[in-house]
């Protein structure tokens, strides 16, 4: 049976002002706040506990519910699918059963994963991605086995109100209105090259790399970030492995996942990225949009005139001839030009010769991109031209 979530089904109440009589404080000391472990979203957190670890409590009563970011102190209950959570460095630190972390709530869509949803209150709950991300699961993947299982301790909160990751983030999320994202739009700035795929794991992030290396060797210094999916560093640290000169993605605006989020946000991340990754040295801006073009936040980005006036072109990845077609369809329907197809199917060479056969396009072999030449090819007949393309 399919299992559809609309915005209606994940929103889960508001909690009350954590400063209300009504509710009770439960004191938290800082010896038990820094030996939780940290997640990579909550890594912004765990530079704050460094300074000081004073001064936080978990408020309790019937009007604390969860909203997508708010951090909260968990129990491991019984060990699953994520046996290790990504530290705030990204390390996979081993969980055990009884340890207390420090994760976000968030909703999660993810289909060789979880779909998952912001529960509505406290009860026990799952880890649903491994980057630090709670929720309630609705529906998973055959391949996934049962979501490692967590019982809330309580909302971490001080005396502003409980603590969001949008509090404790470097960046903040501009919503503009339409005409100043507009301008924004329309600014002298290097090229911007969007990575998209057919879906999860078609090799988005791989070529994305690899394309950071290639033109980081031609000499351009390259900014890299990805702008929608589920917070984790992997990505991000093989951008900067690559050669990325900045790095950021959206869990430095202080968003969790940006599943369900409401699409003016969606659109600020993305040209909110965009502008950061931006400054006098940047020579290109490389930016991945998460999942598959199909999926809700992602389609709706594409098919906005703003998204299309910032990306000058596009690579796309796919894990099949078919799917490299339909792609480029849709694609060049929604007035995006598209100057490469790459990804997991060039690891066929039959399926290489399917997608050659069927488009007039390059098929790139995803390593190729590592070679300056290539690379550099991406970037040619960008409608930008604020930027000198080596030759």
């Amino acid at each position: 049976m399919a299992h559809t979530l609309t915005p209606e089904d994940a929103i889960a109440g508001r909690r009350e002002n954590v400063g209300s009589d009504s509710l009770r404080r439960e004191p938290l000391t800082p010896r038990r706040l820094l030996h939780a472990k940290k997640a990579y979203t909550t890594r912004f957190l765990a530079e704050r506990l460094e300074d000081s670890a004073d001064g936080f409590f978990l408020p309790d009563g019937t009007g604390v519910a969860p909203d997508a970011g708010d951090i909260v102190l968990a129990r491991v209950v019984c060990l699953g699918q994520h046996p290790r959570l990504e530290s705030p460095a990204s390390r996979r630190q081993s969980l055990f059963v009884g340890d207390e972390i420090l994760v976000a709530y968030g909703h999660r869509y993810a289909p060789d994963q979880f779909l998952a949803k912001v529960p509505a209150n406290l009860d026990p709950c799952q880890l649903v991605a491994a980057g630090g991300v709670a929720g309630q699961v609705i529906a998973h993947h055959a391949s996934m086995g049962e979501a490692t299982q967590l019982a809330p301790v309580g909302l971490l909160a001080d005396d502003a109100g409980v603590l969001n990751l949008s509090r404790l983030a470097p960046h903040r999320l501009d919503t503009t209105t339409c005409e100043e994202a507009r301008e924004i739009a329309s600014r002298r700035r290097p090229p911007v090259i969007a990575v998209l795929g057919t879906s999860m794991n078609s090799g988005k992030s791989t070529a994305l790399s690899c394309l950071v290396k290639g033109l980081s060797a031609a000499g351009m210094v390259v900014s890299a970030g990805k702008a929608t999916g589920t917070g984790a560093g992997n990505d991000s640290g093989m951008y900067t492995d690559a050669g990325a000169a900045k790095v950021l993605d959206f869990t430095d605006f202080g968003v969790p996942t940006t599943f369900l989020l409401d699409y003016p946000r969606v659109r600020a991340l993305f040209t909110g990225l965009v502008s950061a990754l931006t400054d006098s040295a940047t020579d290109v801006v490389l930016i991945e949009i998460a999942d598959g073009v199909y999926q809700g936040e992602t389609r709706r980005l594409l098919s906005d005139p703003i998204f299309q006036s910032i990306v000058d072109r596009v690579v796309f990845a796919s894990s099949d001839a078919l799917g490299a077609t339909a792609g480029l369809q849709l694609l060049r329907a929604a007035n995006i030009e598209v100057a490469a197809i790459s990804g997991v199917l060039t690891s066929s060479p039959l399926a290489v010769q399917e997608a050659s056969e069927a488009i007039d396009i390059p098929v790139l072999d995803t390593v190729t991109l590592c070679e300056p030449s290539v690379a550099v090819s991406i970037l040619r007949d960008s409608r930008t031209q604020s930027t000198t393309v080596p030759t």
